[in-house]
């Protein structure tokens, strides 16, 4: 189970809000599938997914399977994400990038807004 894994089966949303729904309780297949419009068998697809990742484990109890939240891989991957984050305590809690430098996802660089700029004033 390596970071590849946990980082494949966190991508998928009905993975994520299943991983929500395990933080509070340990709960069977079936009430988890009550909270989702899908079939069963997707759902058992997703918590095997996530089972393999290391996400979650199950628990016999009786006729039933329960599933419950396994945290300490979480800690593992926050530990490792943490890395990212520029100093520490509170300013690593503000979420500061590690590059500021760096523009966000979808920013125009500086460079070609200069291009555009220029492009304008010359009545283009």
């Amino acid at each position: 189970m390596g970071f590849a894994e946990s980082f494949r089966a966190l991508s998928d949303p009905v993975r994520r809000e299943i991983l929500l729904l395990l933080r509070e309780e340990k709960l069977p297949a079936g009430e988890i599938a009550g909270h989702f419009a899908l079939t069963g068998a997707a759902i058992s697809y997703h918590l095997n997914q996530l089972k393999k990742a290391g996400l979650v484990y199950e628990e016999r109890y009786k006729n039933f399977i329960y599933y419950g939240l396994n945290t300490s891989v979480l800690e593992e991957l926050l530990l490792w994400l943490g890395q990212f984050k520029e100093g520490s305590g509170d300013e690593a809690d503000e979420g500061a990038l590690l590059r500021p430098d760096v523009p966000a996802a979808g920013a125009v660089p500086e460079t070609k807004m200069r291009s555009k700029q220029i492009y304008a004033d010359y009545g283009n």
